[in-house]
């Protein structure tokens, strides 16, 4: 299942490149991160051995327990909200942390590299709908935070990630990956070493491609259905 299931993502990764009508300053490939969430470790050893390295993980905890049984294989995304109790053990844990949603989380992230003697590439998460559930800058608060990237001497800031709202019909997500995109394209000149845009889930990652995403996030069309009885 999994392998048809990942060919179908693909081509429609490929297919959503295609309809891209400019060329976008955040390249032409897409990097797919498997989001094994609440799914078994099994389920990351078949990704591996299908060639998908980059595993997606929304817990600390879920992913210690992962990583225990797959110590030193793939590229480990933490994509879920982290607490910056939980700080140093992500920072052992994950390869690049995409939900940095706060100046308090920065600065415990930047304390715990620190600490670890490690660079610790992230990404900057943005609320662009300002959505109250969710976590991630508002934009002007992200606006503010910019000018102070170069005083966490342990991070490396590699660009941004965004969410958008689950919405029925997902041309409605547009609006807010196009924003997405242009404050990517904003950073971009202050900061050209980014290269990063992570936008787009199962639901939505066709938009977000077409829109300059170059890294989805995609779990359910790969995997189906998770167990969320699994939560603790």
């Amino acid at each position: 299942m999994l392998k048809d299931n990942l060919h179908k993502v693909q081509t429609q990764i490929a297919e959503a490149l295609s309809r891209r009508t400019e060329t976008k300053l955040t390249g032409d490939k897409v990097t797919l991160v498997a989001v094994t969430k609440n799914h078994p470790v099994d389920v990351v050893l078949e990704s591996l051995a299908l060639g998908v390295t980059n595993i997606g993980e929304n817990r600390v905890q879920e992913a210690k327990e992962k990583r225990t049984i797959v110590p030193d294989r793939g590229f480990w995304h933490l994509i879920g909200h982290l607490q910056t109790n939980k700080a140093k053990q992500a920072v052992t844990l994950f390869d690049l942390i995409e939900s940095a949603d706060s100046e308090h989380l920065l600065a415990a992230l930047d304390k715990a590299a620190g600490q670890q003697h490690k660079q610790q590439d992230i990404l900057l998460q943005l609320n662009i709908a300002r959505e109250e559930q969710k976590t991630g800058f508002l934009l002007e608060d992200y606006q503010a935070v910019v000018p102070t990237l170069d005083s966490y001497q342990n991070l490396r800031v590699r660009g941004l990630m965004v969410i958008a709202p689950l919405c029925d019909d997902i041309e409605a997500t547009r609006p807010v990956f196009k924003e997405g995109y242009r404050c990517f394209c904003e950073l971009k000149k202050l900061r050209p070493e980014i290269e990063l845009l992570s936008m787009g889930m199962t639901h939505d990652f066709t938009v977000a491609v077409e829109e300059g995403a170059n890294i989805v996030r995609v779990g359910t069309a790969l995997f189906g259905k998770r167990d969320y009885s699994k939560n603790k």
